[in-house]
């Protein structure tokens, strides 16, 4: 098999996974708390080639070809945690966090099973029975991880610290909690994130912004030159097998050709 035919394939299923990935970042470039993810690529390892039972150099023969480099393999994918741009709503329930930290939220799943997730979109609102949810419906926690229940007859006003109040009485405090190594974190869906064996949670930093939101961290100037270079890569490696396909056909069919 010629190794260039598969160092080129092994470039279009790279130049395939970033493709999606940034596709997926476009996807959400207006979801509110959105953070964007990148790929990382390596080498494969060098490795040593040799001829085994080959008659031209004997059968019980060993002939070292060289080091050989076989291609790029995928790496691992990372999540881009800087902040985004806020844009001003106006809602008192819409919430934006300024600094490191997420809010915490009480996660249901399909069985019934409930979690703690940790998010950065607050677009928030409130239930006719007066409990402060997500979009999805999921409740958002207080300090004390309890649900947060408020009377929708009266106004609110939310501090920066996330101290709610109505009628000029606390009422609750929004917890914001962050965790000391992100790499411990998990996707989950589009905004949502969910701690891995060994994360170590700690109280969040940030400062909420009550009436903005936190717009995704995509720019999609640098997306759009990202896919323009990786459509022109995957192009190369498309025409290099093209050209080995050609070669392959020239060897068969005219210098293979027995007189």
């Amino acid at each position: 098999m010629l190794r260039g035919l598969y160092t080129a394939w092994s470039g279009m299923v790279n130049e395939q996974h970033r493709m999606d990935v940034m596709t997926n970042n476009f996807a959400n470039v207006a979801t509110v708390g959105y953070k964007k993810e990148g790929t990382t690529s390596q080498s494969f390892d060098d490795v040593f080639t040799v001829k085994l039972k080959d008659a031209s150099i004997g059968m019980g023969n060993v002939q070292g070809e060289g080091v050989r480099n076989p291609g790029v393999k995928i790496g691992e994918n990372y999540v881009d945690y800087s902040q985004g741009s806020f844009r001003d709503t106006g809602n008192t329930y819409d919430l934006a966090l300024s600094g490191d930290g997420f809010f915490v939220i009480e996660f249901t799943n399909k069985a019934g099973e409930t979690s703690n997730m940790f998010t950065r979109a607050g677009q928030f609102t409130l239930t006719k029975e007066g409990y402060l949810v997500t979009e999805e419906g999921d409740y958002v926690l207080d300090v004390n991880n309890r649900r947060i229940q408020l009377d929708t007859l009266k106004e609110s006003t939310i501090t920066k610290d996330g101290r709610i109040s109505q009628d000029g009485v606390e009422i609750a405090q929004i917890q914001v909690a962050d965790f000391e190594d992100y790499n411990y974190l998990e996707r989950y869906g589009e905004t949502y994130f969910r701690p891995l064996q060994g994360a170590r949670q700690i109280a969040g930093t940030a400062e909420m912004e009550s009436g903005y939101l936190e717009m995704a961290n995509v720019q999609t100037v640098s997306e759009m030159v990202n896919l323009i270079a990786i459509s022109r890569q995957y192009e190369a490696n498309q025409k290099l097998i093209q050209t080995y396909d050609d070669s392959m056909e020239i060897a068969v069919s005219q210098l293979g050709r027995l007189s």
